[in-house]
C-alpha cells in the first residue's frame, strides 16, 4: 500500500511521466492506493478540477483519522521545527497520517525527508522537484 502527495497526483492527472505516476499507476491498478484526507482538500481545492478525476478521486479509500491523530501530528510538527527544519501543516498531516498506516508515502516532494528523519516516515521519492 502506498499514499501519493498531491504532487504525484498532480502529475499523474496531467498526463506527466517519470517514476513516481508510473508507481501511482500500477499501484491503482492492483488496488494498492490509500487516499489521505488531507491530499484529497488539497485536490478538491482546484476550482478548474475536472468530474472525471473527482470520480476517480472519491473512489479510492480513504484513510480514517486515529484517536490522538492531531495531537500526534502537532508533536510531530514540533519536533521538526524544533530542528529548524520546514514543516508545513498539510505536509505534517500528511506524515502523521502514513506514519499511523504504517504505509509509505510517494511524492515529489523533498520536504518530506525531514518528516522521514524526525519520526520514520518511509518515502520513495521519485523525480524530485527542486
Amino acid at each position: 500500500m502506498i499514499v501519493a502527495d498531491s504532487s504525484t497526483w498532480i502529475a499523474f492527472f496531467a498526463g506527466d511521466t517519470g517514476g513516481d505516476v508510473e508507481m501511482l499507476r500500477k499501484s491503482l491498478q492492483d488496488s494498492q492506493v490509500l487516499m489521505a484526507p488531507v491530499v484529497l482538500t488539497e485536490l478538491f481545492s482546484d476550482p478548474d478540477l475536472e468530474k472525471d478525476v473527482e470520480e476517480t478521486l472519491v473512489g479510492i479509500p480513504l484513510i480514517e483519522t486515529r484517536p490522538g491523530f492531531w495531537h500526534r501530528a502537532g508533536v510531530l510538527r514540533a519536533k521538526v521545527l524544533s530542528k529548524k527544519r520546514w514543516a508545513r501543516l498539510g505536509d505534517s498531516l500528511l506524515a502523521q497520517s502514513c506514519i499511523d498506516e504504517g504505509i509509505s508515502l510517494l511524492t515529489r516532494d523533498r520536504d518530506f525527508q525531514t518528516f522521514a528523519d524526525a519520526a520514520g516516515l518511509t518515502l520513495v521519492i521519485r523525480n524530485v522537484k527542486h
